[in-house]
């Protein structure tokens, strides 16, 4: 496993991270206990979460798994605020999330949305005093345009306040756009990018075809939005190329898809999520492809 420094954070993250999305809400908690361990053993140190996850499952989950695991010290923590992002919002947010944790502190609290409404002083202030506080030791955005991210940039400059120390897109062989503008962004102003949905909610794994009817309990029925991404002309254009690109190496779907993302310049660490074991095993194996 290669770890790497996130931005300008002192914190290390190994180059994939256990994406927690599923826990509590597609992964039963017995599962979800064995898969972060397996996770932990196989060398991942960072795991993502947020509120939304399962209202609030997710979380729960990971923080059952941390205390009775005493491995809240051995991993970087990262969640998430969404909706509205008032300072009241934020900092009752954080609150609830590190009750459901079971810890005094996240490493990495992002906000998982832009917030049209809110000012943004207002929304940056409140996660600074909670770095203040302690409360959290560093702090992100996800879903970030460049436009936005640029924008929190310069009034944490000009008002003194925290400076956020990481990028969460999504970013795989057919979601690109942040090619354009937001990963040569991060990268010139030292911000750490930790993508996620790098097998395209498993479009890429191949098992969905034009016509075909969607698998119950797959992420596309959990998600139905998910469709209106990948389910297009271009999505299966690229899967018709992966397909070519499986036939002519022998290596599946799931590995080349992955491992292509995992070699991007600029991507610190790439975000997997799993119903199982062997899909944790997948996701390594695709960092020698």
């Amino acid at each position: 496993m290669r770890y790497r420094q996130l931005g300008h954070s002192d914190l290390k993250v190994s180059h994939i991270g256990m994406g927690c999305v599923t826990f509590g809400r597609e992964v039963d908690q017995k599962s979800s206990l064995s898969i972060l361990d397996h996770a932990l053993e196989s060398g991942i140190t960072l795991f993502d979460t947020a509120e939304a996850y399962g209202q609030g499952a997710s979380e729960s989950v990971l923080g059952e798994w941390m205390q009775t695991r005493r491995a809240r010290s051995r991993i970087v923590l990262a969640s998430k605020v969404t909706g509205t992002l008032t300072r009241e919002r934020i900092l009752s947010s954080v609150e609830a999330s590190l009750k459901r944790l079971r810890t005094d502190h996240i490493d990495l609290f992002q906000t998982h949305i832009w917030d049209d409404v809110t000012p943004l002083e207002e929304t940056l202030a409140a996660l600074a005093q909670l770095v203040d506080q302690g409360k959290v030791r560093y702090i992100g955005c996800s879903n970030y345009s460049t436009e936005q991210l640029s924008a929190v940039l310069a009034l944490s400059t000009d008002a003194g306040l925290s400076r956020m120390t990481c990028a969460q897109p999504p970013y795989n062989l057919i979601q690109r756009e942040i090619e354009a503008g937001l990963l040569p962004l991060c990268m010139a102003q030292n911000i750490g990018v930790i993508s996620y949905s790098p097998l395209a909610a498993g479009f890429l794994s191949g098992k969905y075809r034009p016509g075909q009817a969607v698998p119950k309990g797959s992420r596309f029925e959990v998600i139905p939005g998910h469709q209106d991404i990948y389910f297009t002309a271009r999505g299966y254009q690229v899967l018709e190329q992966l397909d070519e690109d499986v036939r002519a190496t022998g290596v599946p779907h799931v590995q080349l898809a992955l491992s292509w993302v995992l070699k991007q310049a600029g991507v610190t660490s790439v975000l997997v999520g799993a119903r199982n074991t062997s899909q944790i095993d997948q996701a390594l194996s695709a960092r020698v492809v």
